[in-house]
């Protein structure tokens, strides 16, 4: 039988990419705030904050698998995390500028009932054109920088201010989904697209 699959997570990006690799699941949003990134390295705090995010939902479903994930930007090995307002999104934006950036994705998945659970991280460098603050006006009129982690997206108007992404696309998206089909496979949750 297959198990109940649930993200925990609102991030509507994560939701797009696993149901665009074809995966059927619920969404359950865990109850807690997101530690500060300021006292722990990007390394520590990703993965804090996915097993955090998915134990809290697996609590009340132990027989489901359960995805929790975390991403940080960090430059120069300081961690970069969402924006406070667009005057912070702006200058987070103009700091990374013509520069090379970390992007790291930390996941948690478990399955509380039979005492599993698998935690990796995704690491992608991103360098970014070298935009102006009327480049970085324009992009952020089309997009919410609130809600992602450095102040932008890769996905959709990203070009515009993404030089190149050497590594996992997707990871730079929210969820690396290369590693994250091979570990949900391991749980028994296969994507629809086989």
């Amino acid at each position: 039988m297959v198990p109940r699959f649930i993200l925990a997570s609102a991030s509507p990006r994560r939701r797009q990419l696993l149901e665009q690799a074809g995966y059927e699941f619920e969404i359950i949003r865990p109850a807690l705030a997101e530690i500060s990134e300021a006292w722990f390295t990007i390394r520590e705090a990703t993965i804090c904050n996915a097993t955090r995010k998915a134990l809290e939902v697996a609590r009340s479903a132990p027989d489901a698998v359960v995805l929790g994930a975390d991403t940080l930007v960090a430059l120069d090995g300081e961690v970069i995390g969402k924006p406070r307002d667009l005057a912070h999104a702006k200058k987070l934006l103009q700091r990374l500028s013509g520069r090379l950036h970390e992007v790291r994705t930390a996941v948690f998945i478990c399955q509380l009932a039979d005492g599993r659970a698998h935690t990796y991280q995704e690491i992608s460098e991103v360098r970014f054109r070298t935009v102006d603050r009327r480049a970085i006006a324009q992009y952020l009129a089309k997009i919410d920088p609130l809600d992602k982690a450095g102040a932008y997206a890769a996905q959709g108007h990203g070009v515009e201010i993404i030089e190149r992404i050497d590594g996992s696309y997707s990871n730079v998206v929210g969820l690396p989904m290369e590693a994250t089909a091979r570990v949900l496979r391991d749980f028994g949750i296969e994507s629809g697209r086989g």
